[in-house]
C-alpha cells in the first residue's frame, strides 16, 4: 500500500461548530435553510501541515483525479513524506512521478521553509490569521487562496472569508442574488452577518454547490 493511501483523512469537529451553526441560522435566512440539510457533516483535516500544503501544490491547475494520481506516485518516492525526506529526493525521480519542473521547485522551497525553521509552525496556534498567511505566501507556489484554504481546513480557523474563491462567489451569487454576478464588495456585505464564523458559512456555501465535502 502506498504512503499516499495510508495518509487517511481524520474527521475532526471544531469545538465551535455547533455554536457557529446556531449563530448562522439565527442571523442569516439562507443559512437557516442550508445548514439543516447537511446534518452532522463538518470540516475534515488530513492532520499534517506539510502534507496539506504539498498536496495543494501538486494539485495546482490540474483535475482532482489527475492530482491524486501524481500524488500517489510522488508519495512512493520517500519512505515517509517529511520536509527532510523530500529534500533528499532526486529531481529526475520527482519529474518521473508526473511533477512539472516548476512544481518540483515549489515542493523543494516548501520543504526548505519547513526544514530550516523559517516557518513558526509551533506558534501558529496563537498567531493571527494574517500573520500565518504572510508566512505562507512567502513560499513559492503558495498564494493567498492556498493560505486561506490551509487556515480553514488545517488550522480550523473559524472566521476566514476567501474572497478569491470561485466557489464562494458563485455560491453567494446563486443563494443570495438569484444567479446575478456579484462583486467582492457584494460578497463582503453578505458575509457581514456571518462574522465571527465566515469559515463555517463558506463551508455551507460550498456544500450548496457540491454536497460532497472536500479536504485539503
Amino acid at each position: 500500500m502506498s504512503a499516499a493511501k495510508t495518509q487517511e483523512i481524520i474527521p475532526v469537529t471544531p469545538d465551535y461548530w455547533e455554536e457557529a451553526c446556531k449563530h448562522l441560522v439565527k442571523k442569516d435566512r439562507v443559512m437557516s435553510k442550508l445548514i439543516p440539510q447537511f446534518g452532522d457533516a463538518c470540516l475534515q483535516t488530513r492532520g499534517d501541515a506539510f502534507i496539506t500544503l504539498a498536496r495543494s501544490i501538486v494539485g495546482q491547475q490540474i483535475s482532482v483525479s489527475a492530482a491524486q494520481k501524481v500524488w500517489d506516485r510522488f508519495a512512493l518516492l520517500p519512505r515517509k513524506i517529511t520536509p527532510a525526506n523530500v529534500l533528499r529526493l532526486k529531481v529526475d525521480d520527482m519529474r518521473a512521478a508526473g511533477l512539472s519542473a516548476r512544481k518540483v521547485e515549489y515542493l523543494v522551497d516548501l520543504a526548505l521553509h519547513f526544514d530550516s525553521g523559517a516557518l513558526h509552525v509551533k506558534n501558529w496556534a496563537s498567531m493571527p490569521d494574517e500573520e500565518i498567511i504572510a508566512e505562507l505566501v512567502a513560499i513559492r507556489g503558495i498564494g493567498r487562496w492556498t493560505a486561506e484554504m490551509f487556515l480553514i481546513f488545517h488550522m480550523m480557523r473559524p472566521n476566514v472569508l476567501p474572497l478569491d474563491d470561485v466557489g464562494l462567489i458563485t455560491g453567494i451569487s446563486r443563494n443570495y442574488f438569484s444567479g446575478d454576478v456579484v462583486s467582492r464588495s457584494d460578497a463582503r456585505e453578505v458575509a457581514a452577518a456571518w462574522v465571527p464564523y465566515c469559515s463555517v458559512a463558506t463551508w455551507y456555501i460550498w456544500r450548496s454547490l457540491d454536497p460532497l465535502p472536500v479536504a485539503y
